[in-house]
């Protein structure tokens, strides 16, 4: 019996699609070290067609986050538009740095058709994605912006960052940054760095005035950063001392159980950091464009009390608005949940990590059973993801060397529970990450310059979104994301319970079921499906495939379960307590059971 909705109806979980926006439509293959927009080539917001819509819907998404979308510091150029030229001697790569904002009131001139209409273009991709059935997500950056931050489109009576900053002192409550007072900002340098990989640049002289320096994105407190900081952003001041303390009020932790309007009251009438309001502004400026939700990098670097005020702002004015953080702290998650207000957070320290170590051959099942159960009680806020703009590729040598290591994976990572799973474009196409593009390295699709994503350009097959050019491998695992995002999607179960039964079935005598084999189901209302996964490259058997009558609701001698994946259906005997079959899977197969 199919548990999940003929029509395909979402009775699932969300799934957040995330595109590296001036990538996504790039039809050109050059791939230059380095290359200019003319010479490597750059997506458009234009190239969310219907049709290109149709195609990320068909993995089941739900919200679309539009990475890169926010005016973030770039080297073409734009002044005919108004706008100032940017220094290569800061800012990372060709196309810079996704996270390094210049202006929060309009959008990368590089995504625009007509840059002069480049805000305009992105309301109608809003309206576009809304049209095909799907939300939008974009990147809100509170802890650094751009060290040239300058808002060219702010509402009339906004003031920029810095704009009345006391540059006099090191930490002013109201100041927009923290300051190395005296001291000129100095350019980092590296014997084995130049800025555009050496080329000649008018602006690319090893300077960048600014007086007094600013700390950069990072924290780091010197007029010249290492190399290896943030050292192309500055960092925002939230009303935290050089010396850790605050200076605003703090929440009280019984506002842990208190619900947004709670929050929202306790906020309201106090005098607080103008970077706050600032931020805020921000939000609701683009709430009230149509954006769905926000992703906010790096949240553990600033305050929860923070987190609570914004929140509740945006909450209080779109009930229904996703809010995703990024955060690694384990010990911060429910500060971050409860008192922060977030909806959704990486689960990555614990289950993306461990779920690697296995992919690579290192891990064990029983680790990723314990790792999920430490955050049981926050489980359905844990956003799950194998791939996306920070991390290897998994296809990449120093990942697992073959996308078709994924397969078991993404199944688990999807299925395991009711929070949102996560997929980054190219991942179901088997995309390695393996274009030397000029900063960084290999293994992650680069986000600082200009690069055509091969698998995925084949996927797109010149805007038809059809697999035209892709490898038959390609198209199967193509269509294994289709099939398992399906249930992620659309099958009731996935926000049921969840019960693992690794221990269970590692424990049946003359089995060949092992610490490279996962078996869990998700139960709703009597119904619902078994997963059973091979993490292993070979072919495993027979397994002595064992489940409770209590996980079915069954009472009957045997049993038949269907296939929710490309594989048999399955008739279990009652034995005792427990059905069981034998089955046998092949190498890195997945079979989803439903009952």
């Amino acid at each position: 019996m199919s548990t999940h909705s003929d029509n395909g109806e979402r009775q699932g979980k969300p799934v957040v699609y995330q595109v590296f926006t001036r990538l996504f439509g790039n039809t050109n293959s050059n791939n230059q070290p380095w290359g200019t927009v003319e010479q490597n080539g750059v997506g458009k917001f234009s190239d969310f067609t219907p049709k290109a819509l149709e195609a990320i819907k068909s993995l089941g998404t739900s919200h679309i986050w539009y990475t890169g979308v926010p005016h973030h510091a770039v080297i073409n150029e734009y002044t005919d538009f108004g706008i100032s030229n940017d220094d290569p001697d800061v800012v990372k790569g060709r196309a810079g740095s996704p996270y390094a904002v210049k202006d929060y009131y309009n959008v990368n001139p590089d995504l625009a058709d007509n840059p002069a209409k480049r805000l305009e273009e992105f309301e109608a991709l809003i309206e576009r994605t809304h049209s095909a059935g799907m939300k939008v997500i974009i990147d809100i950056v509170p802890n650094h912006v751009a060290r040239d931050y300058q808002s060219l489109s702010a509402p009339e009576g906004t003031v920029d960052f810095g704009a009345n900053d006391d540059t006099s002192v090191e930490y002013a409550r109201d100041n927009s940054f923290y300051y190395v007072v005296n001291e000129a900002f100095q350019v980092p340098t590296a014997d084995n760095y130049q800025p555009l990989g050496g080329e000649p640049h008018p602006l690319s002289d090893g300077k960048f005035d600014e007086f007094p320096a600013k700390w950069t994105g990072n924290g780091a407190r010197a007029a010249q950063p290492d190399i290896n900081d943030w050292y192309e952003t500055v960092k925002v001041n939230y009303g935290v001392k050089p010396d850790g303390t605050y200076d605003f009020p703090m929440l009280p932790n019984e506002y842990s159980q208190k619900s947004i309007e709670e929050h929202a009251a306790f906020w309201k009438g106090k005098d607080l950091p103008d970077s706050w309001y600032k931020f805020r502004d921000i939000a609701h400026y683009w709430i009230d464009k149509g954006v769905d939700g926000f992703r906010f990098d790096m949240a553990e670097m600033v305050p929860v009390e923070f987190w609570s005020f914004l929140n509740s702002s945006i909450k209080q004015k779109a009930p229904d608005a996703f809010l995703l953080a990024e955060v690694y702290q384990p010990d911060k998650y429910r500060d971050y949940l409860h008192k922060g207000k977030m909806d959704y957070l990486y689960d990555k320290v614990g289950f993306y990590d461990t779920l690697k170590a296995i992919m690579q051959g290192k891990g064990k099942v029983t680790d990723l059973v314990a790792v999920h159960k430490e955050v049981s009680d926050i489980a359905p806020h844990m956003l799950h993801f194998l791939e996306n703009h920070d991390e290897q590729r998994i296809a990449s040598p120093d990942f697992a060397g073959s996308a078709e290591r994924g397969k078991p994976a993404l199944a688990v990572s999807a299925l395991i529970s009711s929070s949102p799973t996560l997929l980054y474009f190219g991942q179901d196409v088997g995309e390695d990450g393996s274009e030397e593009t000029g900063f960084g390295d290999p293994t992650r699709t680069s986000i600082f310059d200009y690069v055509g994503v091969p698998a995925h350009q084949r996927f797109m097959n010149g805007g038809k979104f059809d697999g035209g050019q892709s490898t038959k491998v390609e198209k199967e695992l193509h269509d294994f994301y289709k099939r398992v995002m399906s249930i992620a999607a659309t099958n009731p179960a996935i926000v049921g319970e969840y019960q693992s039964l690794h221990s269970l079935n590692l424990g049946v005598e003359n089995s060949a079921y092992s610490e490279q084999q996962f078996t869990f189901a998700r139960v709703q209302d009597d119904h619902g499906f078994v997963v059973i996964a091979n993490f292993s490259d070979a072919p495993v058997g027979k397994i002595e495939f064992t489940v409770p009558a209590s996980v079915l609701g069954a009472n009957n001698k045997t049993i038949s379960l269907e296939p929710l994946l490309s594989h048999d259906s399955i008739s279990l005997e009652k034995d005792d307590v427990n059905y069981r079959a034998s089955l046998s899977l092949s190498g890195l197969e997945t079979k989803v059971f439903a009952f």
